[in-house]
């Protein structure tokens, strides 16, 4: 297993065991510069918007890029624990399907004891939902549909790109979905300005989105529901990404999501997944939504990590292929002399 991939599964656990650092998160960290950096450059046009995104989400990859170059030229003594601390830290500080998990049961709880105020006051640390507008079923759809969307957001898009590019995909990926959550929504000051934010969180969720919804599916207890639901209903969503997910993990569980949502006073009248034979969701969807977000981060993460190492393996085969061959051909070229 090279370096990345034992980092990625370090970091893996470290997210399970420990769940967000409580203390000097870096996301928090990077999330109050690009808020400094967007009290500097905002102006109510896309160009600004795409200047604060190339310099907020451009430095994390550079940086991380920087640092992980530094420490792979290290001496190979004992696996380079180095890198390995690199991958793994970054990995941990990127994950949150454990925090995740809590949030989403911490609100089932407070419903299952009939305290719909204390899950009302807690929902805004899952979603950006008007709890308000909301009553213990609403409360329920509103978090299926947050673990389903975050699965993608915060496990395994994350995965998908540290496969693909490493430490600098793990942190760009957070940056680019840390700065859609900021700026990338449709309020007056940001709907121009997030535009750029927004679309790049399209393109950069995009391959993650599909490998949840696929995961969903496969690992879910109603695979032909969610493959279903995914074909009839994810293009109707008005995200690219989010509609895939929550339309799988709708037809997986077999309940109805979508519908009427209210976000800080503006209401959106969204498409229903799964309607075709879902039914409205309870309480006790949660705790089923949460084991298969669950589910389907260990399987990301072993689908990301064996094509990471496979991706190598074939690399280094191509470069040995080619360097017998260039070193046959320079005999030939002896020989002829």
């Amino acid at each position: 297993m090279g370096r990345t991939c034992a980092g990625v599964v370090l970091g893996f656990l470290g997210d399970a065991v420990l769940a967000d650092p409580r203390r000097a998160h870096p996301v928090a960290a990077f999330g109050r510069a690009a808020g400094r950096a967007e009290r500097l450059l905002w102006r109510d046009h896309r160009a600004a918007g795409a200047a604060h995104t190339a310099l907020c989400a451009g430095s994390v990859v550079l940086a991380a890029a920087a640092l992980g170059r530094a420490l792979h030229r290290l001496p190979a003594r004992h696996g380079n624990p180095a890198a390995v601390a690199l991958s793994a830290a970054v990995t941990w500080s990127v994950l949150g399907g454990t925090s995740l998990a809590r949030e989403a049961r911490a609100i089932a709880a407070a419903l299952e004891a009939g305290d719909v105020e204390a899950a009302r006051a807690r929902l805004p640390h899952l979603c950006g939902r008007d709890p308000q507008a909301l009553d213990a079923e609403g409360i329920a759809r509103a978090v299926v549909e947050s673990v389903a969307e975050n699965t993608s957001d915060a496990v395994v898009g994350a995965l998908v790109w540290g496969a693909l590019a490493g430490v600098p995909g793990l942190a760009g990926f957070r940056a680019v979905n840390t700065l859609d959550a900021m700026v990338g929504h449709r309020s007056p000051r940001h709907r121009r300005f997030g535009w750029a934010a927004a679309r790049l969180d399209d393109v950069a969720g995009w391959p993650g989105a599909r490998l949840t919804a696929a995961l969903a599916a496969a690992l879910g207890p109603e695979p032909a529901g969610a493959l279903a639901a995914w074909r009839a209903d994810a293009h109707r969503h008005p995200s690219p990404n989010a509609g895939p997910v929550e339309a799988a993990f709708a037809g997986a569980l077999g309940v109805r999501l979508g519908g009427t949502l209210a976000y800080g006073g503006r209401v959106e009248h969204r498409p229903v997944l799964g309607g075709a034979s879902g039914r409205e969701v309870t309480v006790a969807d949660v705790e089923r939504a949460v084991r298969l977000s669950r589910r389907v981060g260990l399987a990301a993460l072993a689908v990301t990590v064996a094509g990471r190492a496979l991706g190598r393996a074939a690399v280094r085969a191509g470069r040995g292929a080619g360097a017998a061959h260039a070193g046959r051909r320079d005999g030939r070229n002896h020989g002829g002399r």
